[in-house]
């Protein structure tokens, strides 16, 4: 029995936390409910949404129908007139959220429409998560009841003609359950989640600190991180269970949590159950189910409908743009331990997206997913194939066998002779031989990556590294206004970013 035994009525079981017995059928059924809701848009009369129901293959009707679009495609279609403030564009109504976005490799924000919907969706994902709770038999019964630390953007949004816009994070902070907050859960509250100043909010959370009760933390690993080691040194503590002796569970998402362990658990008393989460700023896609397993379960029948490309030469070009007439899979047709690119349709108004992420299936019945790496945070100058995935396990691995921390790491192409090398960046405050280091991550990489084996010997003709403090990355995302909140640095550089990078560099 799980240390959280919640007896549900099989009524409510079914509406919320539907067994998946039919992957297909679920999918084709969200699918369905997001075309009716958005028959009568201007989107929905464009692509004949009403003739994709009557027909008998919604799902192979709708691709045929609907093109594939990125976010620089949809918006100049599409979404600039949902900013503009006209109604019924893509979804029914005028959007009144935008979440602000700059992924991880652009410079200029791009808004993403949130609507009313999207967040009821995401709250109804959320509570099914609780659910999942009780399977976690590891999970300390000191963290039941006690205080949810969520370090995310400011709920203060910026206001437009129509809309307000601000990180995900702030908006749906701003949308918590009124349930969840009469139950005094939700901390640092209302008053410093308005606080826009990154520096502001993290010391009034660490001047609130002996005033709460901790026992979930959320948020982003790095700025996390960061606020324990100011509540340490402030109160001159040994670790955070001095100050949260009921801290037991971080709930955390978007990236790779390996490289933050080892840093993260010098600032702790107690080891933490960790809960994967799935949370972009177009919905809630996945999240982990059981303890234990890797991977995170699709949210399938609660208003995402997804699309798969495999990530191939055949479907995206060098700088992971998807070409035309790509190969699209619906779920039922994904294999195990291949790689794809997502596209997802939700009541968003966001329709054959491609999200810029990449998956692999681990378990395909149960529909269980892990996050390989970004459509364009892939390095293949000469056919090396070196994916995200690839470099945050050749990371750990050497890390751990260092014994040091690696919280942070960029990599970038660059020319060299007559043919091109790579160049590591890497964060770390324990002292580590520069050489040493590259030389193991490369040969981490060897095993991992035949392709990169292949090109080491012939056309990829070095590895570089420089290691750097990790206030220097933390100090390139201020600079560049990305703190806190969804805000990743990026683990491949290129374009702008690179030459910011490069330029910042220079100043410190």
């Amino acid at each position: 029995m799980g240390i959280i035994d919640i007896k549900i009525p099989d009524y409510i079981a079914r509406a919320l936390n539907l067994p998946v017995l039919d992957n297909r059928r679920q999918q084709l059924k969200v699918l369905k409910k997001l075309l009716r809701k958005a028959r009568f848009t201007e989107f929905g009369q464009v692509h004949r949404f009403d003739e994709i129901l009557l027909s008998r293959h919604p799902g192979k009707a709708f691709s045929e129908q609907v093109p594939t679009y990125d976010y620089s495609k949809i918006y100049k279609e599409w979404w600039y007139k949902t900013l503009e403030g006209s109604p019924d564009v893509c979804w029914p109504g005028v959007i009144r959220y935008f979440a602000l976005s700059s992924g991880t490799s652009e410079a200029a924000s791009k808004y993403i429409p949130v609507t009313k919907d999207l967040l009821k969706s995401n709250t109804i994902t959320s509570f099914r998560q609780l659910l999942t709770l009780r399977r976690y038999e590891s999970l300390p019964t000191r963290s039941i009841g006690k205080g949810w630390l969520m370090i995310g953007g400011s709920t203060e949004l910026q206001k437009g003609p129509t809309y307000y816009a601000g990180d995900l994070s702030g908006i749906q902070q701003r949308n918590i359950p009124f349930w969840f907050l009469g139950l005094g859960l939700y901390k640092p509250g209302k008053k410093i989640a308005r606080l826009k100043d990154w520096s502001e909010k993290i010391e009034e959370i660490v001047e609130n600190a002996p005033n709460w009760d901790i026992g979930f933390i959320v948020g982003v690993p790095a700025w996390l991180q960061l606020c324990m080691e100011k509540i340490i040194d402030r109160y001159g503590l040994n670790n955070i269970h001095e100050m949260w002796p009921n801290l037991g569970v971080y709930v955390h998402g978007g990236v790779a949590m390996e490289p933050y362990k080892k840093g993260l658990q010098k600032l702790l008393g107690k080891p933490l159950v960790y809960i994967e989460t799935y949370l972009a700023s177009e919905g809630f896609l996945a999240y982990q189910t059981r303890p234990d397993h890797r991977g995170m379960q699709l949210v399938i029948n609660n208003n995402i409908y997804f699309e798969f490309v495999p990530f191939d030469d055949k479907n995206f070009d060098a700088d992971g743009n998807l070409l035309p007439h790509a190969e699209v899979l619906m779920i039922h047709e994904v294999e195990e331990d291949r790689d794809y690119a997502i596209l997802i349709s939700t009541n968003a108004g966001t329709w054959r997206y491609a999200i810029g992420d990449t998956i692999r299936f681990v378990n395909k019945e149960r529909c269980e997913i892990v996050i390989t790496g970004r459509t364009k945070h892939f390095l293949s100058l000469v056919g090396e194939h070196l994916s995200v995935d690839n470099m945050n396990k050749a990371v750990a691995t050497v890390a751990s066998d260092l014994n040091i921390s690696i919280p942070e790491f960029t990599v970038t192409g660059i020319p060299y002779e007559t043919s091109f090398a790579h160049h590591w960046y890497i964060a770390t405050d324990d002292h580590v031989d520069s050489d040493e280091l590259i030389q193991r991550i490369d040969e981490q990489l060897k095993k991992l990556n035949d392709d990169y084996d292949v090109e080491r010997r012939h056309a990829l003709k070095a590895v570089m590294a420089t290691v750097l403090p990790e206030k220097v990355f933390l100090g390139f995302m201020e600079s560049k206004g990305k703190v806190g909140g969804q805000h990743k640095f990026p683990r491949v550089l290129k374009g702008t970013m690179l030459a910011d990078w490069q330029q910042y560099l220079t100043t410190i």
